[in-house]
């Protein structure tokens, strides 16, 4: 047997018996899991940004059991079993690659994802924005509700575009500030601004999602030696003024 297939089995049969014997898998639902399948999805994010292969492969490894525990109960409720979950995305697959398994043309990235929107709608999905989960981080969501309607053709042309209509949001932005007379106002502007600031990422070929958890990395880096060189010096950082503490975070900056 191909060691993939006898590997996937073991997973199987493990997941069987853990249902079957172990008193935590037994209590385990499909509500009570989903905290954890997020948390871990999350755990692997951070390790493709870190580029660290080994967690990588570690972190796949826990969510590839959350596959199987799902299908597991699926199949208890006698609604579908691994097999059904397997069938279902070959066929997807297959469908919506017809440049690859029928006689469409699709040269590029691009034209690709246009023809899965175009396949998807046919399927049955009622809008082009229905497949953009409620639940969703309002980023992601953001970069995913503008990359579903650019597959449909509904998008700016060109960066310099994108970036003027930056520079509109942030300029209303600041209009509203200065008033400071309505708060839902600068809400409003602020949202508006950062969603052009996102669309603009698209066009810069930058996933604003990785951009921001990159700067977040870096500023817990240098913030903890600017806690750790404290500390070493005796200071209190409550009691330092800004010149102080950029000493250390200017130091943090040249480490890099």
């Amino acid at each position: 047997m191909d060691k993939r297939l006898a590997a996937f089995k073991e997973l199987l049969d493990i997941m069987d018996e853990l249902r079957a014997k172990c008193p935590w898998d037994r209590k385990q639902t499909l509500e009570s899991l989903r905290h954890l399948t997020i948390e871990e999805t999350y755990e692997l994010a951070d390790a493709i940004l870190d580029n660290d292969l080994d967690e990588i492969k570690n972190e796949l490894g826990d969510l590839m059991l959350h596959v199987v525990f799902y299908a597991k109960i699926g199949s208890e409720k006698q609604a579908f079993d691994i097999a059904d979950v397997l069938d279902n995305i070959n066929k997807k697959l297959v469908n919506r690659h017809p440049h690859i398994y029928g006689d469409v043309q699709a040269d590029s990235a691009e034209k690709v994802k246009e023809n899965w929107e175009k396949i998807k709608l046919k399927e049955g999905r009622k809008n082009v924005l229905s497949g953009v989960p409620a639940s969703l981080p309002a980023m992601i969501k953001a970069y995913r509700i503008q990359d579903k309607a650019r597959g449909v053709g509904f998008d700016w042309e060109q960066p310099g575009q994108v970036w003027e209509k930056v520079m509109e949001e942030l300029d209303e932005l600041k209009a509203e500030v200065e008033k400071g007379e309505d708060h839902g106002r600068i809400e409003q502007e602020f949202g508006d601004l950062l969603f052009a600031l996102i669309n603009y990422s698209r066009f810069i070929d930058v996933n604003p999602e990785s951009a921001l958890e990159r700067t977040n990395k870096k500023f817990i880096r240098r913030f903890e030696h600017l806690e750790a060189g404290a500390k070493k010096a005796g200071r209190d950082m409550k009691k330092m003024n800004l010149d102080e503490m950029d000493h250390f975070w200017n130091e943090a900056k040249g480490m890099e």
